[in-house]
């Protein structure tokens, strides 16, 4: 199936991510979270990462991180509206559909994105999801949403060693809004959009029994 090969090079795109160190530049640092950026190879925009340690165990996060139709990301998650299974290929990977609201004083409008979704688990004990743009033709671009394009990122739940009841939540985001957004306001949305993820996620563990 042609979305083999696009998974196959998806999950070796974000493990590099997760190895490279290099380039990277500081852009926002909260309690939760320290944030870099660096120019993207797959599109004219840039991607960042997010690095942060999360008090919870590592299937505690993942519970609320995990990309499923009713599941609680999009109770917490400010970005996520909804979240929709257009086809499942196998247990661990899936064709969705994410919708979100308008954003940034609603000079953003909504966006959707379809994308291919892998679920990894590595043998450290971290668990990921990694997902990019694919087309679909159940979910072709709709006249209420801005199509947006997501390029290879991922969520990766990282075991603390010698601490099951803390985890690093290292995150990849390099994203086309499309539409016809003002640089700087995509420059100014990413950060601070990031910096909300990881403080409503520290919040939305609290919630979880494990």
């Amino acid at each position: 199936m042609a979305y083999e090969e696009r998974v196959r090079s998806l999950a070796a795109t974000v493990q590099l991510y997760r190895k490279d160190p290099s380039g990277w530049r500081s852009c926002k640092r909260t309690n939760e979270v320290s944030i870099y950026w660096r120019p993207s190879t797959e599109f004219s925009g840039n991607i960042y990462k997010g690095d942060g340690i999360v008090s919870a165990s590592p299937e505690a996060v993942w519970e609320c991180l995990k990309p499923e139709v009713g599941g609680l990301r999009t109770k917490w998650d400010q970005n996520v509206k909804d979240f929709e299974l257009i086809e499942t290929i196998s247990d661990t990977v899936s064709i969705c559909r994410t919708i979100t609201p308008s954003a940034f004083m609603k000079i953003i409008s909504p966006r959707d994105f379809v994308d291919v979704v892998l679920i990894k688990q590595y043998e450290d004990g971290t668990i990921a999801s990694a997902a990019t743009n694919v087309e679909h033709a159940l979910c072709p671009p709709q006249p209420t949403y801005v199509r947006g394009f997501n390029y290879p990122c991922g969520c990766f739940c990282i075991p603390v060693p010698g601490e099951p009841g803390k985890t690093q939540v290292l995150t990849f985001f390099q994203t086309d809004l499309g539409g016809y957004l003002p640089q700087t306001v995509v420059d100014s949305f990413f950060p601070s959009s990031m910096a909300g993820f990881y403080s409503n996620l520290t919040k939305a563990v609290k919630t979880v029994k494990t």
